[in-house]
């Protein structure tokens, strides 16, 4: 196979579409040390890519959970994700969230705690459509697709397709043959060389002629 003489964009630039600024590579930009965003992530902003950490919302500091987001995931404007911060009692009495206020009510969850369902974590080749919300705790595997204004509430398997309010699953992407085989490829971590020349080929539709040629 003949080599690129081009590298492909700059992982490092911040916006790699000369003259617009309203797609960035999300990592470049992320100042928020609790979320951690992999290589050529992109995320697309019809207003300012500076709202995506406005959009991590109930996000506190003392709750230490985790946003994790992999390599090559395509997040599209309005994407939001709830943390654990915005969890309160569901089989209390009252879900009302008294001690934060204090003045006699600081002793309210003595002995208790809010639920926490650990850090939410996006695959890598992820494609987060149009105001999709993803709820805390979420694992989204490698590949999936979730559809513009779905509610995820449920970890998504790889290469699976998603959609709704809760997000339901509408099909796999591919068989679970070829699923394990591309897991098992991680073309993600390719050096970015191997990723430039083959292209045209991951953006191809013949699946099995791919994974024969590699």
């Amino acid at each position: 196979m003949r080599t690129n003489p081009m590298p492909g964009p700059d992982k490092n630039e911040s916006f790699p579409l000369l003259n617009h600024n309203k797609l960035c590579f999300l990592k470049n930009i992320i100042t928020n040390p609790n979320i951690e965003v992999g290589d050529y992530t992109y995320y697309d902003d019809l207003e300012d890519v500076y709202n995506f950490e406005k959009n991590v919302k109930y996000h506190f500091d003392f709750i230490g959970d985790k946003l994790i987001i992999g390599k090559f995931c395509m997040i599209a404007s309005g994407v939001s994700f709830i943390m654990n911060g915005g969890n309160h009692l569901s089989t209390s009495i009252s879900a009302y969230p008294f001690a934060i206020f204090g003045r006699g009510w600081e002793k309210a969850m003595k002995g208790k705690s809010y639920p926490y369902k650990g850090d939410t974590i996006v695959g890598n080749d992820v494609w987060l459509g149009h105001k999709v919300r993803v709820m805390p705790g979420v694992k989204i595997g490698d590949g999936a697709i979730i559809a513009s204004h779905s509610v995820v509430t449920a970890d998504v398997p790889p290469y699976a397709m998603v959609g709704g309010n809760p997000a339901k699953l509408i099909r796999k992407r591919f068989s679970d043959s070829t699923i394990t085989r591309l897991l098992e490829l991680k073309w993600w971590n390719w050096p970015i060389q191997k990723i430039t020349d083959n292209a045209h080929l991951l953006t191809g539709d013949d699946i099995e002629g791919f994974l024969k040629e590699l």
